[in-house]
């Protein structure tokens, strides 16, 4: 596959007996994959993080305008704090401290990093959830799902937009 071509299919060839075969893949040299990289854009998960508090905000805000129901609102916005919390541990574990650090260097490190800190963040957001009773006066579990399932929505927004951002 040339790099300049981006995601194009791979070449077909026929072989003497009229068997289609794909042409083998030849790895790319450093001066190719040093072309491909620059012209990637930077995905940055605080990017994401960010939008999804935004977003867990602003809906809350707007069923706290439209509604005038401030145990919506607030259930809204726990509801989206349990991912975005969790989120952000997640994001913070993987890119700064010693343990991120030292996995990084073995071959299957990172891998056991995100498997780790997902583990985290599921957990921290199951113990958001089964705690919200405690938190909250007036729990509106309605609301609470609907910003939970809005944040999480968000996250692909943020990815789409950010993806087709123009790179700096």
């Amino acid at each position: 596959m040339n790099p300049d071509s981006g995601a194009s299919k791979p070449s077909v060839l026929v072989d003497d007996d009229g068997v289609e075969q794909e042409e083998p893949i030849s790895p790319w040299s450093a001066q190719e994959a040093a072309a491909w990289r620059s012209r990637q854009v930077a995905l940055s998960p605080w990017r994401i993080v960010g939008w999804q508090a935004s977003a867990a905000l602003g809906a809350s805000g707007l069923v706290l305008w439209f509604t005038g129901r401030v145990d919506w609102a607030v259930s809204l916005f726990y509801g989206g704090f349990a991912i975005v919390l969790p989120a952000a541990v997640m994001v913070l574990g993987l890119t700064s401290g010693r343990l991120a650090r030292r996995l990084s260097v073995l071959p299957s490190g990172s891998l056991a990093a995100v498997v780790l800190w997902e583990g985290v963040k599921l957990a921290l957001s199951v113990l958001l959830l089964v705690s919200a009773p405690w938190w909250l006066a007036d729990v509106n579990w309605l609301a609470l799902v609907a910003g939970l399932v809005l944040v999480l929505k968000v996250y692909w927004l943020a990815l789409v937009v950010q993806v087709r951002r123009p790179k700096n």
